[in-house]
């Protein structure tokens, strides 16, 4: 350890509490802010945060004279789900907090506050925090806290420490933003042409619902004690944001009986998110590419398959994955989100229809800009991730004596 820098525990530095009882029946509406460790989470990510939990002024004064209340200067730490995660006090804060999920660290000795903060971001106490939840899985106790080791440089030097990561932090926090702004760009882009692609209007377009121009079928159900044919499926899992189902990362799962050949999935189908806790995922397409096994999909999707040659499969999935198209498709035309999709909400899309012709070149420029767009989005991810490891690379040589 560099000279002058000391390996003490949380123990020797703070009182290490937490805040007495309070009961779901004396929160109220309005009164003194009341924080949980999501609240905590938000205090210390954001800055600020909505509060929507509050405890009476007189119960606050009763428990600030009997028990105390955080000041400026500790530390409030989350000891259940997301773990180690600070808050140091400000002057002006007044709050109270729940029992058993925040760690209070009453600040008593001359170890600065956001030298400490940032060492609990740093892996040399993360692995500390994560070694410590073991059979206990998501929590860092009290006890497990006065436990935890920290190295500590003298005060001027925690002082200089915490000026360079504040300024660095800041450079990289604008970096990221950024990055964040310039990945956002990118899908924008590619997501305004797909919108001026599908509006434009020219020499033989015409305009048809989807169902004059393919069947549906909805997906197989099963359950887990299903003891029939075991296949493989795709799930709504297999969505998120990709164009082609990942075929190669697909469940197996036991349905009940054998599948019938109706439920098989082919080249060219496109699946349809039917149902979906997530209401985000409600209307989400995916293009089956190359089918080589016996492969079906689940009761929460519905399957596409055109019945003639119209439409291009990558066309018609292009149209039903821009923005408009599903906007239709889930708000349903009153603007209202919808809960689930059906087949005669598909049936009743309109598709506008250009010559073939056109649609090959359209798919082709759409795919063009679909494999920049994804270059673009490969490099700000690098970047991003890049910042983050330059964030860890510093944390860890502001508490190794190395910065």
């Amino acid at each position: 350890m560099k000279k002058g820098w000391q390996l003490k525990t949380l123990g020797d530095l703070f009182d290490i509490t937490s805040s007495k009882i309070v009961f779901e029946a004396d929160w109220t509406r309005s009164g003194v802010p009341f924080y949980r460790a999501r609240e905590i989470v938000k205090l210390a990510q954001q800055g600020f945060v909505d509060n929507e939990l509050f405890i009476s002024e007189e119960m606050f004064s009763r428990y600030a004279t009997k028990y105390g209340i955080p000041a400026e200067g500790d530390i409030m730490v989350t000891g259940v789900g997301t773990l180690g995660i600070c808050y140091v006090v400000k002057k002006h804060d007044r709050f109270y907090f729940k029992d058993g999920n925040i760690i209070w660290l009453k600040k008593r000795s001359d170890a600065d506050s956001r030298f400490v903060e940032y060492a609990f971001r740093s892996d040399f106490l993360r692995k500390q925090i994560d070694d410590s939840a073991g059979a206990t899985v998501g929590t860092f106790t009290i006890v497990k806290a006065k436990d935890t080791q920290i190295p500590l440089p003298p005060p001027l030097e925690q002082r200089r420490i915490v000026g360079i990561l504040d300024e660095v932090f800041d450079v990289i926090a604008t970096a990221r933003a950024n990055a964040e702004q310039n990945l956002n760009n990118a899908r924008a882009l590619f997501e305004s042409h797909l919108q001026a692609v599908f509006t434009q209007r020219g020499a033989g377009w015409v305009e048809k619902p989807l169902g004059s121009l393919v069947s549906f079928r909805n997906g197989i159900n099963y359950t887990k004690d299903s003891k029939g044919e075991r296949i493989k499926i795709v799930g709504v899992r297999n969505f998120q944001k990709h164009f082609s189902a990942p075929l190669d990362d697909l469940d197996t799962v036991s349905i009940d009986g054998q599948l019938s050949e109706l439920d098989v999935l082919r080249r060219d189908d496109i699946l349809a998110v039917r149902s979906n806790g997530n209401i985000e995922l409600i209307g989400r397409c995916i293009l089956v590419g190359d089918v080589t096994e016996k492969i079906s999909h689940s009761g929460f999707t519905i399957r596409i398959r055109l019945s003639n040659r119209e439409v291009l499969p990558k066309y018609l999935c292009h149209f039903m994955k821009s923005a408009g198209s599903r906007r239709l498709l889930i708000e349903g035309g009153t603007g209202t989100n919808i809960k689930s999709l059906n087949q005669g909400m598909l049936s009743a899309l309109v598709i506008p229809i250009p010559p073939i012709s056109v649609q090959r070149v359209l798919v082709e420029q759409l795919e063009t800009l679909s494999g920049e767009t994804q270059r673009l989005e490969s490099v700000y991810r690098q970047k991003l991730e890049a910042l983050d490891e330059l964030k860890k690379a510093l944390l860890h040589k502001a508490v190794t004596g190395e910065l």
